[in-house]
């Protein structure tokens, strides 16, 4: 059987030097297409497009990652915008919400890492908390934290207990989206993981980072229901 096919959203960032070139590029950091394949995956990324080819992208991969990045725009769940909340990154919204969107419609496995577990909360009508202290130390560098299964859920299922995790974000899940439960939190009770309440739909989002770390049992779910649901595709 081949291996299922898991698309990772990218991002552009308007200059990029590499060798004698400074183009605008769509990227994502190697960790991520490395750890779908180390949990065996085949990867596929995703540059931005139009948010009416997302059901059609969609149709063509049988798990999705949402990857981590810039803020949620705060206009997408109905707030005001918080002085410390980064500038918006509105064709990345459009184009996220409409892949979480048609994921959600398909019941295509999705997994949402750190803005991508955000932007799976707001797609559901969830909002967020817009700042937080405390949850990164430098600029540019993960933290280590301990997170805390919810027994009884999915993630919980997964690891049972109490692990370390790599962290670096400023915002948080505040009011769950429909049919969302937190399943797991940090001492300080910060929401870690939300998952959709339906063990017919495998989707989950994570605040940390796990194409940091070397732990695969979140991205080897994901890959098994991938595959699962390649075998038996969920009824129109």
């Amino acid at each position: 059987m081949p291996r299922p096919l898991i698309g990772i959203t990218t991002y552009v960032e308007a200059v990029t030097r590499y060798g004698v070139w400074n183009l605008p590029t769509a990227l994502v950091p190697t960790g991520y297409y490395e750890l779908v394949q180390a949990a065996g995956g085949a990867a596929v990324l995703l540059p931005p497009d139009a948010p009416e080819a997302a059901a059609e992208v969609l149709e063509r991969l049988d798990g999705l990652v949402v990857a981590g990045g810039p803020d949620v725009d705060p206009v997408r769940y109905g707030a005001a915008r918080d002085p410390r909340t980064g500038a918006p990154a509105t064709r990345r919204d459009e184009w996220e919400l409409s892949l979480i969107a048609a994921a959600l419609a398909a019941r295509t496995p999705v997994l949402g890492i750190c803005r991508g577990m955000q932007a799976l909360n707001v797609a559901l009508g969830g909002s967020l908390v817009q700042h937080i202290d405390g949850h990164f130390e430098t600029e540019g560098v993960m933290a280590l934290h301990p997170v805390r299964p919810v027994p009884g859920t999915r993630y919980a299922a997964l690891v049972p207990q109490e692990a370390q995790v790599p962290t670096y974000h400023h915002q948080a899940v505040d009011r769950l989206g429909r049919g969302l439960v937190a399943s797991s939190h940090a001492a300080d009770g910060t929401v870690e993981s939300i998952e959709l309440d339906d063990p017919a739909h495998w989707a989950l989002g994570v605040q940390w980072h796990p194409e940091r770390d070397t732990d695969t049992r979140v991205m080897s779910a994901l890959v098994a229901a991938a595959a699962t649901a390649a075998l038996c595709p969920a009824p129109a």
